[in-house]
């Protein structure tokens, strides 16, 4: 008797899941950022034209650098009793003010589902309002522009069959 074959299913975009260090880098404290509705990662190369007359006519690319940025729009999470804002939320909007260190913020992404693929980086954040009719929820988009490398790690998010 053979085994049977698992059929392959799509991959949603919901997949996604972003944390926020809200701790320091020695001792890291990772929470989730919710309220997300859309997400897109991107990691633009640089490739500069390195043709030369030895390619016998054919062109030659290198790749000199890379960038990376994520973009999300998230529907903003209050508290409503004590009248405050999500934390991560409130993390990101306050960093996007900042200058030096404090506009920066270390952050990670993976599959929610545990899958291998996961990143990580530090990044500037832009906050945007969206704003609306009045029947419109309160979203934002954030843009989170890489400073430095979007390391691959080990997805830390451990799920049980």
């Amino acid at each position: 008797m053979s085994t049977p074959v698992e059929p392959d299913v799509v991959a949603l975009a919901r997949r996604w899941r972003i944390e926020v260090n809200v701790g320091s880098a020695a001792v890291p404290d990772w929470k989730v950022c919710p309220g997300i509705t859309s997400f897109q990662p991107a990691a633009e190369p640089n490739i500069e034209d390195s043709s030369d007359y030895d390619s016998d006519g054919w062109a030659g690319n290198t790749k000199t650098g890379q960038s990376w940025e994520l973009s999300l729009t998230i529907n903003r999470r209050i508290t409503e009793t004590a009248k405050t804002y999500n934390p991560v939320h409130e993390e990101l909007r306050l960093a996007s003010y900042a200058y030096g260190e404090a506009s920066r913020v270390h952050v990670r992404y993976m599959d929610r589902r545990g899958l291998p693929e996961a990143y990580e980086g530090r990044a500037l954040v832009t906050w945007a309002p969206s704003g609306g009719e009045y029947t419109a929820l309160d979203q934002v988009e954030v843009t989170l522009t890489g400073d430095g490398p979007l390391l691959p790690i080990d997805n830390p998010v451990v799920v049980t069959p």
